[in-house]
């Protein structure tokens, strides 16, 4: 059966298949690029339940969520509530997002930046790192083995954390074999794109120690995040339900709570 991941990756692949830029020069460019800002350490080193708060306008499943958000504004909202990381989606097609909201994001506050979007190729990577993210998603779902170790290899040449999103045991596997120390467990099934709330407490246990813990999707607030914060989760990341809250800052603040 086909998913709404397969449409998505394909287009992308469709995409990526027409750049043919030489490679060399996005290399060394990369590798010029500043320091970043430690995407992975603000998630391990938070002390509490950290939070990856989510720029995103609209969603395939849901439609229109904050299309006409000020990605800026946004952060800053983000920021004072105390959240540790951004999430930002930068898909135009599927979920209206943009790399200029990346750059506006995260030039607002001092938070590392994940560049939410689907890596399928090496100048994925690399542009990640020069449009100024911080980290890169990686979805095992969309990769073959050997495209996901050799793209987390580049991403970690150029200085960008990694993080690799899982839906189940045998991708957690397949992630751990690849050398990822930072997992995401997205708990929306690929076929049904239903949430399923127990995914994420399930596969907690088998998460080794030493990779930092996420869980993504069907957050809604701090009930969710309590529970996750107790299965042993690092961080939440978190988009629909701090968009479309009225008060992100507030948002961001109760979920932390909830972590204890």
């Amino acid at each position: 059966m086909t998913t709404y991941l397969d449409r998505i990756v394909a287009r992308h692949r469709d995409l990526a298949a027409t750049d043919t830029r030489p490679l060399e020069p996005l290399l060394d460019q990369a590798r010029s690029r500043p320091p970043t800002r430690g995407f992975r350490d603000a998630l391990a080193t938070a002390g509490r339940l950290a939070v990856i708060a989510e720029v995103k306008r609209r969603s395939p499943s849901k439609g229109a969520l904050a299309v006409g958000l000020d990605p800026a504004v946004l952060a800053g909202q983000y920021e004072r509530g105390g959240a540790s990381c951004l999430s930002v989606l930068t898909d135009e097609e599927f979920f209206g997002g943009s790399v200029a909201d990346l750059q506006a994001a995260r030039a607002a506050c001092a938070l590392p930046a994940l560049r939410k979007d689907f890596t399928v190729g090496e100048r994925d990577v690399l542009d990640a790192r020069l449009i100024g993210a911080d980290c890169v998603l990686l979805i095992v779902a969309a990769l073959d083995r050997g495209e996901l170790v050799d793209l987390h290899q580049l991403a970690s040449v150029v200085g960008l954390d990694v993080l690799v999103e899982i839906h189940d045991e045998a991708e957690l596997e397949v992630a751990l074999a690849a050398g990822a120390t930072l997992v995401g467990v997205n708990q929306r099934d690929l076929v049904s794109f239903q949430v399923d709330q127990q995914r994420a407490l399930r596969l907690a246990p088998l998460l080794p120690p030493g990779v930092v813990r996420v869980a993504e999707s069907g957050v809604s607030g701090p009930a969710d995040a309590g529970a996750l914060s107790a299965a042993g989760y690092h961080a939440v990341l978190v988009g629909e339900a701090l968009v479309t809250s009225g008060d992100p800052a507030a948002a961001v603040a109760a979920l932390i709570g909830a972590g204890g």
